[in-house]
């Protein structure tokens, strides 16, 4: 069998027999002189094939830009004068250029940018055609016109034409040039064979059981806020309800959490059976001890919020697990062959069982709302400390008048004008409360006042309250000072 030594024709070598030089001329320094002539003709040749396709690629961009300014000069002209239409070009070049550019130019200077370049040749166009009509006979303005649109049209022409000449001169000095690089193998040309390596794979750990929480039932209980709270179990101020025993002592059973990878698997679409498998296929933690009960919980959740579409989306994912772990070890594949192959009598049977399962969640949810509603809310009631005390409201009757005068025993050291600002504080807090309100101070009843408060919130009974206490409005006992306007003070 012969031998093929073709591929050792490009690897350029010598030795000292093939340097012949003068007597004179040390032989070291020609053999670092004929090494030095053969790197700098090599940059000399990559710096040129650079050059050259950087001109192809620069000059592919302006050539059609060139055509289409060309046809747009030809129909413009039809309408309008030639050197207008030409004129208009330049304009609208010079006050909105692009700024594209080669790579490596700087697209912030215009004359480096393919509109500065074309613009520049118009110039020159615009320029040559100006020096040849004032060199012509041309008497007429017309005649003029019609000259320059002439010349325009012949500049542009012949631009078109020497730039489709360059490119095709500079494709062909390119292959010349890359066909001589090829001829000697470079530094460049170094690069890595076959090569094989084996790095085997980490084990794949099982995947850990989901976290379980077991958070404690809730106790629902109706709290009435009193005024006097040592009071409320004398003055009976409301029912409190308690858990029963056996209630309170037991603990919810464990829930499971939803780990991220089962909240990617619940988000998969309905019936999306292609996209469930190749999931599983790449996640194995998604079967783990109590994902299938996870995933119900996710439900329930979303249900409650009103998610009634990613509701079902988690119960769907739920029971394709539950299929799968009760067909045994080969569950998964067996499951979704049927699914994917169409099998219309499983799939109905699945499908229905996620219709039951997703209406028994919705109206467990439903009922559980029904139940919230029924609670009890938290009130604010007025009581007495002392059963015997009876509390009463001094409610005014109005703004204090005008001429304010204080009689009776122990007013000479009062300030009538403290006075007047606390019947006005009082007037105003007064008149600012609800209109229901007002009408149960007005009538000086206890349990109108409170079947008022008991149905505000509580922050907003707590500030009417402390307002009550602050004005004198609200009394525990006699004593104090009463707007008796129209009885104690005289008008």
């Amino acid at each position: 069998m012969p031998l093929n030594y073709s591929k050792w024709d490009a690897l350029e070598i010598s030795d000292d027999s093939d340097i012949e030089g003068h007597p004179n001329v040390d032989k070291k320094s020609l053999i670092r002189w004929k090494q030095r002539d053969i790197h700098e003709k090599r940059e000399q040749r990559k710096a040129k094939i650079a050059y050259l396709k950087a001109q192809i690629a620069c000059n592919n961009v302006i050539l059609p830009r060139l055509k289409s300014l060309l046809a747009e000069y030809d129909e413009g002209a039809k309408s309008m004068p030639g050197t207008k239409h030409f004129n208009n070009t330049i304009q609208k070049m010079q006050a909105s250029p692009s700024k594209d550019c080669p790579p490596g130019n700087d697209p912030d200077k215009i004359e480096q940018t393919y509109d500065g370049m074309i613009l520049s040749l118009l110039q020159q166009v615009a320029d040559a055609a100006l020096k040849k009509i004032k060199e012509s006979t041309a008497a007429t303005d017309s005649d003029k016109e019609e000259r320059a649109a002439k010349e325009i049209h012949d500049a542009l022409e012949l631009h078109v034409k020497q730039l489709s000449e360059e490119i095709a001169r500079h494709e062909k000095e390119l292959v010349e040039e890359e066909k001589e690089q090829k001829k000697h193998i470079t530094m460049d040309d170094i690069h890595e064979g076959f090569n094989t390596k084996y790095v085997p794979p980490k084990p794949v750990e099982a995947p850990a059981p989901l976290p379980v929480t077991k958070p404690k039932k809730a106790v629902k209980k109706q709290e009435i806020e009193v005024l006097n709270a040592g009071a409320s179990s004398s003055a009976g101020a409301g029912p409190s309800s308690s858990p029963p025993a056996d209630e309170s002592s037991d603990e919810e059973d464990g829930v499971p959490e939803l780990s991220s990878t089962l909240e990617a698997f619940s988000k998969m679409p309905l019936r999306g059976y292609e996209k469930s498998f190749e999931f599983i296929q790449n996640h194995r933690d998604v079967f783990v001890p109590g994902a299938s009960d996870a995933l119900l919980v996710a439900g329930f959740r979303a249900q409650t919020r009103g998610e009634a579409k990613y509701a079902k989306q988690c119960v769907h994912q739920s029971l394709l697990i539950q299929y799968c772990e009760k067909l045994g070890g080969d569950g998964p594949r067996l499951f979704f062959q049927k699914m994917i192959q169409g099998d219309k009598r499983a799939e109905t049977v699945f499908l229905d069982d996620v219709e039951k399962t997703y209406g028994h969640i919705a109206q467990r949810v439903e009922a559980a709302r029904e139940e919230d509603d029924g609670e009890p809310k938290e009130q604010i009631q007025l009581v007495a400390e002392n059963p015997e005390t009876q509390i009463s409201f001094n409610v005014p009757d109005g703004p204090p008048p005008e001429d304010l005068r204080l009689e009776g025993p122990g007013t000479e050291d009062f300030d009538i004008e403290e006075v007047r600002k606390a019947l006005q504080m009082r007037w105003d807090v007064f008149d600012a409360f609800p209109e229901d309100l007002k009408k149960a101070l007005g009538e000086n009843s206890l349990e109108a006042v409170n079947m008022v408060l008991g149905e505000m919130e509580v922050p907003v009974a707590e500030q009417i309250v402390e307002s009550l206490s602050m004005t004198g409005i609200l009394n525990f006992a006699e004593g104090g000072i009463r707007d008796e306007t129209g009885k104690e003070v005289d008008e």
